[in-house]
């Protein structure tokens, strides 16, 4: 595996790598445009439930697959974050209001999509004594009453460490909980300013404590070093996380954080090895791995 000394990156964090031209993408990097029937289907039905979903803020690179499959990733709490991720095309500022008739009409969009594996995420909103802690459970539990058989993933902000709104949102009972790590402690205060990384392994451990099944994901090609990412993987297994899922950044604009370099596909299938031999039940690593990437065959490799 090609390996870059952490000697020659030692201060990369503290220089100016937010913005500029975005590199072309290595030409084993294909995505493929797929407006099918299902891409159409799924369309009409966020805009007419006035949905929002990852897939379309985060300029997903998978979004054609997934919703040619009909999965999609449902984004509570509105569409503009508290916080500013410089690798995160989600608008930052002020919120909106809570709505509080989102639950049921996620919930009827799965029902009419006929979704046997549900995944909810939000922006981050701070503005929220518990975070949004409450909208998860709600439409948790509106998906649970109109169609039982649903399994739901929930890939959850921090909130800002409240162990409260945690329990709130466990006492749902989601079937897999999942939140991001994105990159190495090194590359936080940089990265990620108003996140911490302990903070982000606290509320794992404390999931899992609590009976969930975990998971959690990673992107690379910011400027860390694989042995930064191997720490992270075996962090991860210290508190017993069950999925972890690496991917490839890419920068989606030229005012977010430069790619410092593509890895190989090669790379991310070592990278796989290295983490099932850790002990996680599903590595899922690829250049276009996301979190929700293959969610439901993730879920089924843990017999929930």
């Amino acid at each position: 595996m090609n390996v870059i000394p952490i000697s020659t990156l030692k201060n990369r964090a503290n220089r100016d790598v937010q913005g500029g031209p975005r590199k072309r993408l290595p030409a084993w990097f294909k995505v493929k445009v797929q407006r099918g029937t299902h891409y159409q289907e799924m369309r009409r039905l966020v805009d007419a439930q006035g949905l929002h979903t990852i897939c379309e803020e985060a300029r997903c690179p998978n979004i054609w697959e997934c919703w040619n499959n009909r999965t999609a990733t449902f984004l509570l709490l509105g569409d503009v974050c508290t916080r500013r991720c410089h690798y995160c095309s989600v608008e930052t500022g002020k919120p909106g209001a809570v709505d509080e008739a989102e639950p049921s009409r996620v919930a009827e969009a799965v029902q009419s999509l006929q979704l046997r594996h549900a995944v909810l995420t939000s922006v981050n909103r701070d503005d929220l004594k518990d975070g949004g802690a409450s909208i998860f459970a709600a439409t948790i539990h509106e998906i649970r009453r109109t169609i039982p058989s649903c399994k739901v993933e929930v890939l959850i902000p921090d909130f800002q460490g409240s162990e409260s709104a945690l329990e709130h949102l466990m006492n749902a009972a989601p079937d897999i909980l999942n939140h991001n790590v994105e990159t190495v402690p090194r590359l936080f205060p940089a990265v990620r300013p108003q996140g911490k990384y302990a903070r982000s392994l606290e509320l794992l451990d404390r999931a899992k404590r609590m009976g969930a099944k975990t998971k959690s994901g990673l992107m690379v090609g910011m400027g860390e070093t694989v042995e930064e990412v191997l720490l992270v993987l075996e962090d991860l297994r210290s508190v017993h996380c069950d999925i972890v899922s690496i991917g490839q950044y890419l920068q989606p604009t030229k005012e977010h954080r430069i790619v410092e370099r593509y890895y190989m596909p090669q790379e991310f299938d070592e990278l796989k090895a290295r983490g099932t031999a850790l002990g996680f039940q599903h590595v899922e690593s690829g250049p276009l791995v996301r979190s929700s990437y293959h969610a439901e065959q993730q879920a089924e490799g843990l017999a929930l």
